[in-house]
């Protein structure tokens, strides 16, 4: 009987769904939302008075940016007033010896690279008699590829940015090398002109985000950096033809320019290291920690350099160019006597001045030539800066005696050019006693 009952039940309820029909299942739709007006108007005016206020604030910084570059426009420079100095007519009147004109660095800060590359190839014409123009960029394609292998090396605490020394080229070129212009200008992207604006961003970008995340890889990075000179200054060859022959970087160096890198040699004059002692020249383009500059009283330093120029020798010299006797538009650089009179120019006037960081590491040049004008001795310098092209004679400087003994930091010199007794004094253990004071 239970049974039945169940079974009538179920039979009315499937009755009275077939008569209901099938229970409805839930569906989506799309529907255009229709905004609500209030809140609509509420956002327009919020958005209003954000874009008035935009406007006003665009306007205040256009003023103030207006304001700026007229004040930029007519900010003076205190400079040392030239009408009544008296300078050499032009280059033409020094003792000059062979090197090609000069080339502009433009938008780089590898002027240690110009000028050092400038000297080597008066070097080459010196010893051998041959014009051999050679490329600026191959050594600072590697020059970075250093800097940046002792920035992984030392964790991030090692400078990398466009500055460098002399004796960047002896370092690099001894490891890789060097070859022609031709073979390397150093150019992207069909460009003629140096602009290391981006190169400098992104390679710097790039080891913030290694030190960042801590990544060390040493291989992984230098690849990389490779990738981003690669692509602003080219390829460096690994083998190029010259003069009908086959050479690679290195065989060019020994074979076709003849240099012995060991034969150039850096001279300094500070207190703070002794001596007739070689030391570290401590300035922050000496990223290396270079301790071989051979260090010597001002007026040995000096008579070193003036009596290589007046027996025909270059020097590749840097040190500071931004004091008031320095100027372009003048084709010169002096020491007016309103810094200090020229006869008390002494080892203790040019250390102080680096101590305070008045004469800084600002620039390296090449020295070409030389002559005696009005008294004193003049050099004649190759410059890559854009300053030395402001005056009558475009890449040329004329430096006065009393500015590279006060200014002027180190130089690099071939070995031949230092009387033999000098240079003997390095060799003897301990340091000859400082000269008196006079």
């Amino acid at each position: 009987m239970k049974k039945l009952i169940i079974l009538v039940m179920a039979i009315v309820f499937a009755g009275l769904s077939l008569f209901a029909g099938s229970p409805g299942q839930d569906h989506s739709v799309y529907e255009v939302q229709k905004p609500d007006k209030v809140l609509k108007k509420l956002k327009e005016e919020s958005d209003n008075l954000l874009k008035s206020a935009q406007k006003k604030r665009e306007a205040h910084e256009k003023t103030l940016k207006e304001e700026k570059n007229k004040k930029k426009k007519e900010k003076k420079r205190f400079w040392m007033d030239f009408s009544n100095v008296k300078v050499p007519a032009s280059p033409d009147v020094f003792q000059s010896s062979f090197h090609f004109s000069p080339v502009p660095q433009y938008y780089t800060g590898t002027c240690w690279s110009f000028s050092t590359t400038s000297y080597m190839e008066s070097e080459i014409y010196r010893l051998h008699q041959k014009k051999i123009k050679l490329s600026e960029m191959y050594t600072v394609y590697w020059e970075y590829v250093e800097k940046v292998r002792r920035f992984v090396r030392e964790y991030g605490h090692s400078l990398v940015d466009e500055g460098s020394e002399a004796d960047a080229i002896p370092a690099i070129w001894r490891r890789y090398g060097i070859v022609p212009e031709a073979a390397y200008p150093g150019y992207a992207n069909g460009k003629n002109e140096f602009n290391h604006l981006l190169l400098m961003k992104e390679l710097k970008g790039y080891l913030d985000y290694v030190k960042k995340l801590d990544m060390w890889d040493e291989t992984e990075i230098l690849a990389h950096t490779r990738t981003i000179l690669n692509k602003y200054l080219g390829v460096p060859p690994t083998s190029f033809q010259y003069e009908g022959k086959d050479h690679t970087p290195v065989t060019f160096l020994t074979d076709a320019c003849g240099l012995n890198m060991d034969d150039y040699l850096e001279f300094t004059s500070f207190e703070y290291m002794p001596f007739w002692q070689k030391g570290e020249y401590k300035v922050p383009d000496n990223w290396r920690h270079a301790k071989d500059a051979h260090n010597v009283p001002l007026t040995t330093w000096y008579s070193i350099l003036n009596k290589a120029m007046k027996n025909g020798f270059t020097i590749a010299i840097g040190g500071d160019v931004s004091e008031p006797g320095y100027r372009g538009t003048f084709d010169a650089g002096v020491v007016p006597d309103f810094d200090i009179p020229e006869k008390l120019i002494n080892q203790d006037s040019r250390e102080m001045r680096f101590y305070n960081r008045t004469s800084t590491d600002d620039h390296g040049i090449h020295m070409v030539g030389w002559t005696h004008f009005d008294g004193h001795d003049w050099y004649l310098i190759k410059d890559s800066s854009r300053s030395a092209r402001k005056g009558k004679f475009e890449g040329y400087m004329f430096y006065r005696e009393d500015y590279v003994k006060l200014k002027m930091l180190d130089f690099m010199i071939n070995k031949s050019a230092v009387d033999p007794k000098i240079l003997k004094q390095f060799e003897e253990k301990g340091t000859p006693p400082r000269p008196a004071k006079k």
